[in-house]
């Protein structure tokens, strides 16, 4: 447990360092993610995502994925699935939308140390990237790929101590590293993609919903020397059906 706790604050630290040298915004965030059992092995997965502009003036991102879920046992499942994401983009006096679609697989695992319920989640996307094109009066998009690994830990800490958490007060802690490889001249031309810390608490209604609100700290690795913090006010609803 100490190891853990360890390299945990060493991994935070590390983001820490790097979010306070980079220039900020306000952000906010919305997202339900589903998962919908169709049989003993087989799920269904999907997400739907709203995130705001800097101030939350209007909506920057529409994020919509889903994917097929195969459950090896109670800890272990793997998923592959496909994502639409839809980006406004301002250049001059134009602006519009530039389209994403992903191609994904994913493994998680998950188990439990102590009174702490941790996921692992390991992400590889395929990423058709929408590119903003000045055609006249419009933005139009040019096709670009990239491909892209995620990194995903989420630790679950129940107010109070229970084996099976089926309802209740908790607390929430995790964080994602992404990394560009193969053609990252597609993106920020680098390996280092961004960083996501997120600290919240939230309500277990039932084994099968869960509501939360938190704050998330988002370090984007832009071209060159530029880089963005984003502060993110983050409320989520997870269903379990």
């Amino acid at each position: 447990m100490k190891k853990y706790l360890l390299l945990t604050l060493i991994f935070l630290s590390s983001h820490l360092f790097l979010v306070c040298q980079a220039q900020s915004q306000f952000t906010g965030w919305l997202g339900s993610f589903n998962t919908i059992k169709t049989s003993k092995k087989i799920s269904i997965h999907n997400d739907i995502q709203l995130r705001s502009t800097d101030e939350l003036k209007q909506i920057q991102t529409f994020l919509f994925r889903t994917g097929l879920n195969y459950h090896l046992n109670k800890n272990i499942i793997i998923t592959a699935g496909h994502a639409f994401i839809r980006n406004k983009k301002i250049v001059g006096d134009l602006y519009g939308y530039t389209p994403e679609h992903r191609i994904w697989e994913q493994l998680i695992v998950t188990h439990k140390l102590k009174t702490i319920f941790v996921s692992h989640r390991f992400r590889i996307e395929q990423r058709f990237i929408g590119k903003s094109v000045i055609d006249g009066n419009q933005i139009s998009d040019g096709p670009n790929y990239a491909n892209r690994f995620r990194y995903f830990i989420r630790n679950i800490l129940p107010f109070k101590k229970t084996t099976e958490f089926k309802k209740g007060m908790f607390a929430a802690l995790q964080n994602e590293v992404f990394v560009n490889f193969g053609n990252t001249e597609a993106v920020n031309g680098k390996f280092f993609d961004q960083n996501r810390l997120y600290l919240a608490t939230g309500y277990r209604l039932s084994s099968k919903a869960d509501l939360e609100i938190g704050y998330l700290n988002q370090y984007v690795n832009g071209r060159g020397s530029q880089f963005t913090k984003n502060h993110v006010l983050q409320a989520a609803a997870y269903l379990r059906l």
